[in-house]
C-alpha cells in the first residue's frame, strides 16, 4: 500500500508540477464566479443541470495542463530519452500518468460536488462524478494525442483551445445530439424527451469512450517513432 501511494503521489507530482497551481487556482475563482453569478441572478435555487456545468468548467480547465504539457515536461526535463530507452515500459508510464491525472481531477471535482450539496441543492454525487468525467477524459485523451503530433505544449493548448471553444459554440445546434460533447444528462423535460435524452445520453457516453481510447492508442504508437521527437 505504501509503495503504491508513493507511486500515486510521484505520478501526481510529475503531472501536475510547474504551471499547474495557477490552473487550479483559475479553475476555483472560475467555479466560485459562475456560482455567484448565478445565485445573484436566480431566485431559485440551482437544479443539477446547473450543477453539471458548475462542475464542468474547473473539470475541463485541469485536464487541460497536463494532457497538453505531458510531452512537453517530458522534452524540457530531458527524461523524454530515458523513457525511450525502457522498451514497452514507457507506456505504461504514460498510461499510469493518465490514470493518476483523471484520479486526482476526480477527486477535485468530488470535493467541488460535495460542498454544491451542502450549499446549493441535493443531488447523486456518483451520478453527477460519473458523467462528468466522460469529457474530462475524452479532452484529455485527446489533448495527449495532439501533443504526440505537435511536439510543443503550446501549440497543443492552441488547438484545445479551438476545439473546445468550437463546441461550446456549437452546443446549442448540437443540442440533442449524441455529438455535442458538452452535451447535460441532467436537462429536465417530460417523459417522452427524458426516455430520448437517455438514449442520446447513452450514445453520447459510447462515442467520448471510443474517442478517449482510440486518442490514446494513437499518442502511444505516434510516440513509437522517437526519432521525430528529437
Amino acid at each position: 500500500m505504501k509503495s503504491l501511494f508513493a507511486f500515486f503521489r510521484y505520478n501526481a507530482g510529475s503531472i501536475f508540477a510547474g504551471k499547474f497551481i495557477y490552473f487550479l487556482s483559475l479553475a476555483i475563482v472560475l467555479f466560485l464566479a459562475v456560482v455567484i453569478v448565478f445565485v445573484l441572478n436566480h431566485d431559485e435555487p440551482p437544479l443539477e443541470q446547473n450543477i453539471y456545468y458548475f462542475l464542468l468548467v474547473p473539470g475541463v480547465l485541469l485536464v487541460f495542463y497536463p494532457s497538453a504539457y505531458s510531452i512537453q515536461g517530458d522534452i524540457d526535463a530531458r527524461i523524454l530519452e530515458t523513457l525511450f530507452g525502457i522498451p514497452d515500459y514507457r507506456y505504461k508510464v504514460w498510461l499510469s500518468r493518465s490514470v493518476t491525472q483523471y484520479i486526482v481531477i476526480g477527486l477535485f471535482l468530488l470535493l467541488l460536488a460535495f460542498l454544491c450539496r451542502i450549499a446549493l441543492t441535493d443531488f447523486s454525487i456518483g451520478e453527477m462524478l460519473f458523467h462528468l468525467m466522460f469529457p474530462v477524459i475524452f479532452l484529455g485523451s485527446f489533448g495527449f494525442m495532439l501533443a504526440s503530433i505537435t511536439k510543443s505544449g503550446n501549440s497543443t493548448a492552441v488547438l484545445m483551445v479551438l476545439l473546445i471553444l468550437f463546441f461550446w459554440f456549437t452546443s446549442g445546434v448540437l443540442e440533442g445530439s449524441s455529438w455535442n460533447l458538452f452535451h447535460n444528462p441532467f436537462m429536465v423535460g417530460n417523459e417522452s424527451s427524458m426516455m430520448f435524452k437517455s438514449e442520446v445520453t447513452l450514445y453520447n457516453r459510447v462515442y467520448l469512450l471510443v474517442g478517449a481510447l482510440l486518442s490514446t492508442m494513437s499518442g502511444l504508437l505516434r510516440l513509437q517513432q522517437r526519432e521525430r521527437f528529437f
